[in-house]
């Protein structure tokens, strides 16, 4: 049961798909209509990164600065002293991964307004391989002063997060995930930088808590239905901005539960998980165990056989759950 909204679909087989970078478009586009300041800046991938609406919409707003991506965050952050808005996009490989003293040093230093979208983060970019699946990029950012970090568990949240992170003043990173995802979220369902969401809890008081960001929500989901037909009574935590930290439901959460599980398609070093453990081990110490990649770099392969393969298939959140619970 949940009193967010939810997709009624959400746990049926045929529950619809959307690619989350498909919502950033869309986002971007609403954005664009909402605030003439709004502009648009790409480094050769307009079309996979879906900036190609606001560019067909608003041509004369839009830069394509090609295979340079420190200078699309340079030329951004001058942009933006101007009193623009800025948006720019590339592969998260790319930006954050190959621009990040840019991005530290003439956004977050300076502190301007530019809005940062990392595309096609995590292993499930699928075939494209190591090189090109992000998984470091939220410690990149969540260590960078006066940087904002947003990871939508799916294309309805992740417009929801971009038309929020245009009206945001400051600098923002928005995480999004290359292959169709389930819905999880309707139009009613709430949202709101810094503010997280429970998508799911059991009738009794709740024995764990699990904290899950970005396209892996749904699976978190999943998991806490099988684990709820075992006995277990769970809550599902969908941490959607990594920054600035919800503290006060992460706190409640480890007060009513005692025993914590982070979910992410990221490194579990420097990771979401990362972020809530450094904060309730100074506020609130409970028990805790982590999904996510485990030190090691992405490879080929399906998007769903490398979910599992590293660890963040539904089994593998079942499991993480019965330990923290034993351990209690």
């Amino acid at each position: 049961m949940s009193t967010s909204k939810l997709n009624p679909k959400v746990f049926d087989k045929d529950v619809e798909q959307k690619a989350i970078r498909k919502g950033f478009g869309e986002g971007f586009l609403e954005a664009g209509k909402e605030n003439k300041n709004v502009v648009g800046l790409c480094a050769d991938l307009t079309e996979s990164t879906q900036m190609i609406l606001f560019k067909q919409a608003f041509p004369e707003r839009f830069i394509e600065v090609g295979v340079a991506e420190q200078n699309l965050a340079s030329v951004a952050s001058g942009m933006a002293a101007t009193g623009k808005i800025p948006f720019i996009s590339s592969y998260a490989m790319f930006s954050p991964g190959r621009n990040w003293e840019q991005i530290r040093t003439t956004i977050c230093y300076n502190n301007t307004n530019v809005k940062i979208a990392g595309s096609h983060a995590g292993v499930s970019v699928g075939p494209d391989g190591g090189t090109h699946q992000a998984l470091e990029d939220l410690a990149l950012m969540r260590v960078l002063p006066r940087m904002t970090v947003i990871s939508p568990c799916d294309a309805i949240e992740a417009k929801k997060a971009t038309m929020a992170a245009a009206r945001h003043q400051g600098p923002t990173y928005i995480r999004l995930a290359r292959e169709k995802t389930p819905i999880i979220t309707t139009n009613e369902t709430p949202f709101e930088i810094g503010k997280a969401e429970i998508l799911y809890e059991s009738d009794n008081k709740a024995n764990v808590g699990i904290i899950a960001t970005g396209s892996l929500v749904h699976n978190a989901l999943l998991a806490a239905k099988q684990l709820e037909a075992d006995g277990f009574a769970i809550k599902v935590l969908n941490l959607s901005t990594i920054k600035p930290l919800d503290q006060e439901m992460l706190i409640s959460l480890a007060r009513e539960t005692g025993a914590i599980v982070t979910v992410e398609e990221h490194q579990i070093a420097g990771g979401m998980g990362s972020a809530v453990s450094e904060f309730l081990a100074a506020a609130y110490p409970v028990q805790m165990a982590f999904v996510g990649v485990n030190d090691r770099f992405g490879q080929s392969g399906r998007p769903e056989e490398l979910i599992e393969y590293y660890g963040m298939g539904v089994d593998s959140i079942v499991e993480a759950v019965r330990k923290v619970r034993a351990r209690k």
